[in-house]
């Protein structure tokens, strides 16, 4: 299978997922034998059915944790001028009759209280706890609307609750199991680090190079401070843990501080300001005769992106 027949079956996954979801042919998704409350009793749940917007309650499996204010006001712009297109599905609220728990659409459904609708389109459904949040989360993930920090929590719920095993996560949302592994590993950092993740100071990927640093909350502040790469933050965190290990005897490490400790602190900064810029380790060194430039990489990856970087700069630098 070729990449771009892998991404269109993902993406058949996820379609057919939701729109089974919405009830043409998901088991158990039977519409609830509830009256129209917005016409009243007796009328019947065909497909144009609306609802009260005040009937409507957020849902309590609910993935999505922050909803962006300028976007919920363009939204409702959007539903200002051309109706509210894609109906919000619910299932009976428990204790409350007459009322519904929003399962997908609550972004909609505020957008639409600021657009001053007072009825919305809605798909009632009796759905389980389980198969509500894995709703939930399936239309979050395929309009990209969760945090990565969301992501793993309600990956975490479904595991924890439900008995999902991350095999079947993966295959119920179109995800590897790698990345559901790699996601839920997010849960592991301190408090602290999964906020800045949560408002979008850091990324998925600056998190996961801090899992298991003794120093990751320092770190995570100089990265948003500095604006660092993750590859710079990787760095970082290899070079503190290369510097926490015990020294080895007759290994060279220890001479090669004595000689940095003799350079001068402008020198120094200039190192540090490359291996930032790079996320590689970058020695200067000079004598009578001149001085030297070194960039140490581990990987021939690494030595690719360093002559890229060089062979996209600008070509008067070296005139």
């Amino acid at each position: 299978m070729t990449g771009e027949e892998g991404r269109g079956a993902k993406r058949s996954h996820l379609g057919r997922g939701l729109a089974a979801l919405f009830g043409e042919d998901a088991p158990g998704a039977a519409a609830a034998p509830a009256k129209d409350t917005s016409r009243g009793a007796g009328a019947g749940l065909g497909p144009g059915l609306t609802l009260p917007i005040e009937r409507l309650a957020p849902g309590s499996l609910q993935p999505r944790q922050r909803f962006d204010e300028d976007e919920l006001e363009r939204l409702a712009e959007s539903i200002k001028s051309s109706g509210l297109l894609q109906p919000i599905l619910v299932r009976p609220r428990p204790g409350h009759p007459e009322e519904y728990e929003i399962v997908a659409g609550e972004r909609r459904w505020r957008a639409a209280q600021i657009a001053r609708l007072h009825e919305v389109p809605v798909i009632i459904r009796e759905l389980a706890d389980a198969k509500a949040l894995e709703i939930a989360l399936i239309e979050n993930v395929q309009r990209e609307d969760l945090s990565p920090i969301e992501e793993a929590r309600a990956f975490q719920r479904l595991i924890a609750e439900f008995g999902h095993s991350q095999g079947q996560l993966g295959a119920q949302l179109g995800k590897s199991r790698s990345h559901i592994a790699n996601t839920l590993r997010l849960l592991s950092l301190p408090d602290a680090i999964q906020d800045l993740v949560q408002e979008g100071s850091l990324s998925a990927g600056h998190a996961r190079a801090l899992i298991g640093a003794d120093n990751a909350e320092k770190l995570a502040q100089r990265c948003v401070t500095e604006g660092l790469s993750v590859r710079a933050l990787e760095s970082l965190v290899k070079r503190a843990r290369d510097a926490a290990k015990p020294p080895v005897p007759g290994a060279a490490p220890a001479s090669r501080k004595a000689e940095k400790g003799t350079k001068d602190a402008d020198t120094l900064a200039l190192e540090r300001d490359l291996e930032n810029l790079l996320g590689l380790k970058v020695t200067i060194d000079y004598g009578p005769g001149g001085g030297k430039l070194s960039i140490h990489y581990d990987t021939l990856e690494q030595l690719d992106d360093v002559l890229h970087r060089l062979n996209q700069a600008p070509r008067q630098a070296f005139d």
